[in-house]
């Protein structure tokens, strides 16, 4: 991809080249954020990457680094304190989002916009305002040709009338699936994961499915917005102003998944690495890693992350105040605080009744 930083900026020393293939890349992405059933959770893999950076020989131990070195369980305290109340935050903000918005996942609008047609011109067959916009390579239409034996689109036909075994089992004909919409996109899940790889090819939108399990083929709510974009910004907040850098120690972080890592299917094809410089960047792995997967959007992203700063740093703040001594306010304090608003509510409203302006308009009249 040719992106990335050139120089370490916590060393000044040049990062080593570290090019890999864009599939590779985007696979592994896609499943060690991923996060599912049986896992630690989104909120769980920040606590891994905290766990990483606390137990970092270049970590020092200054809380928002600065102040004196605190001792290791003092450190681990407060920074699961500070993490963990972000994280929590950041799930009752974007399942509240959820709730009110009620949007669909892109399973839901692949399948249902391919199975109206397509939405780019009047003048082609199986037009529909509401259905996909074509786009060469991507989104296209079955022709006669297409369809037939060696055709561009023929996997499509050979999908269409696959059975849970993967054997061909006729439901659709060729002729039956011409002026169809289908979308080049990830081919099925293969028969055997550990050794098969289906790859990319044309399939029906309306049969279209995410990079994922055949066990948990996208989550059962709301996409609007991403959790995982939520709860990793919110997170990144926190460690970065915890830890008094938004750099990982050292300016950089790895994960090194090896040929055989892969679940989905067999991959990737060689051994990669991922890199972090900061939080950050970490936090917005884990948000494109649902984009790469087919489970959010960029609308269900980008806001997100938005929102995730907001809290990670509100999160930050009220966990700073317990750590310096600032008290929270106890019932007491809160119903003193009620009386003497309360009192004073009541001198006003006397004051108020003594007042000329309420019994007498000449008063008005006077100072108009």
């Amino acid at each position: 991809m040719n992106q990335g930083y050139a120089v370490n900026p916590v060393t000044g020393l040049p990062y080593a080249d570290n090019l890999v293939k864009l599939a590779d890349h985007a696979r592994v992405l896609a499943e060690y954020w991923a996060d599912g059933p049986h896992s630690e959770t989104p909120p769980g893999h920040w606590n891994v990457i905290a766990n990483d950076v606390s137990d970092n020989p270049l970590t020092q131990n200054r809380i928002g680094g600065a102040g004196p070195i605190v001792d290791d369980l003092q450190w681990d305290v407060k920074m699961y304190l500070a993490l963990n109340g972000a994280v929590h935050d950041a799930a009752i903000a974007a399942w509240g989002i959820k709730r009110q918005y009620d949007s669909a996942r892109p399973i839901s609008m692949v399948r249902y916009m391919g199975g109206k047609g397509q939405s780019s011109d009047l003048n082609l067959s199986s037009y529909n305002i509401d259905g996909l916009p074509l786009e060469q390579d991507l989104i296209e239409l079955v022709t006669t040709g297409s369809i037939a034996h060696g055709g561009r689109h023929r996997n499509a036909y050979l999908l269409a009338n696959q059975d849970h075994n993967g054997d061909f089992f006729p439901i659709f004909s060729e002729q039956g699936l011409v002026n169809k919409v289908v979308v080049h996109a990830w081919n099925h899940a293969p028969a055997n994961p550990d050794l098969e790889v289906s790859g990319a090819d044309w399939v029906l939108a309306e049969h279209w499915l995410p990079y994922q399990m055949e066990t948990f083929i996208t989550p059962a709510f709301p996409g609007y917005v991403s959790g995982h974009s939520t709860f990793s910004r919110s997170a990144a907040e926190v460690m970065a102003n915890f830890t008094g850098s938004p750099y990982f120690p050292g300016g950089l972080e790895e994960a090194l998944f090896t040929p055989d890592y892969l679940k989905f299917e067999h991959g990737p094809t060689q051994a990669i690495t991922l890199q972090w410089v900061s939080y950050f960047d970490a936090a917005d792995d884990a948000g494109m890693s649902r984009r790469w997967s087919g489970i959010h959007p960029e609308i269900d992203d980008l806001p997100a992350r938005v929102l995730g700063h907001s809290i990670g740093l509100g999160a930050y703040r009220r966990a700073s105040n317990l750590f310096t001594g600032v008290p929270e306010p106890s019932s007491l304090v809160l119903m003193l605080l009620a009386a003497i608003t309360l009192r004073s509510r009541k001198d006003w409203t006397h004051e108020v009744s003594q007042c000329p302006c309420k019994s007498s308009p000449s008063f008005l009249r006077s100072v108009s």
